[in-house]
């Protein structure tokens, strides 16, 4: 063979070579350069909560102790119960109690009744009895407090006034406690 076709030959072979690594060498600075050219950018998530107030009452009974008239009409009789509230932490509320349902109450002298039969008594809102627990008006008081977000007991002190003469039967009413918040 001659020269001249070794030559072309052996070029040819060459630039086929150093095609290859040429292609091969732009790939790699393509791959090197996208990742050169990557970029990031910012931005914000806005995140917001809203906790309402909410409350829950309830109460137990203010279950006087069994008594005679003649225990009735010597002295007052008196009693406890509770009213339990449940409010949002930081609640703020006020919890009223109206005069029940008994024929002629009122928020001083509530009325239990056995058909017919009435039985004086009222509820306060502490040990002393010095204020009764009703919604604010006619000389009554109501509880106020701030949520925990637990369960809150409130004692409601009751009492039978004394001087009534009472005939043997069971009495009772039915007090609404209402609670605002």
């Amino acid at each position: 063979m001659n020269t001249r076709k070794r030559w072309e030959k052996k070029s040819a072979g060459t630039l086929r070579l150093v095609l290859s690594l040429a292609f091969v060498g732009c790939a790699f600075g393509l791959s090197q350069s996208a990742s050169a050219v990557a970029a990031t950018a910012t931005g914000v998530m806005s995140v917001s909560a809203t906790v309402s107030s909410t409350c829950t009452v309830g109460a137990s009974s203010l279950a006087f102790p069994s008594g005679t008239s003649a225990a009735i009409t010597a002295g007052n009789v008196d009693a406890s119960g509770t009213v339990t509230v449940n409010c949002t932490a930081g609640s703020p509320y006020t919890i009223a109690l109206d005069a029940g349902v008994g024929t002629g109450a009122t928020l001083a002298s509530r009325k239990m009744s056995s058909g017919a039969l009435l039985l004086a008594y009222s509820v306060y809102t502490t040990t002393a009895r010095t204020t009764v627990w009703g919604d604010g008006t006619a000389s009554s008081g109501t509880v106020t407090g701030t949520g925990s977000g637990s369960s809150q007991s409130i004692s409601a002190y009751g009492r039978i006034f004394a001087g009534q003469i009472a005939t043997a039967a069971t009495y009772s009413d039915t007090v609404n406690v209402t609670i605002t918040y």
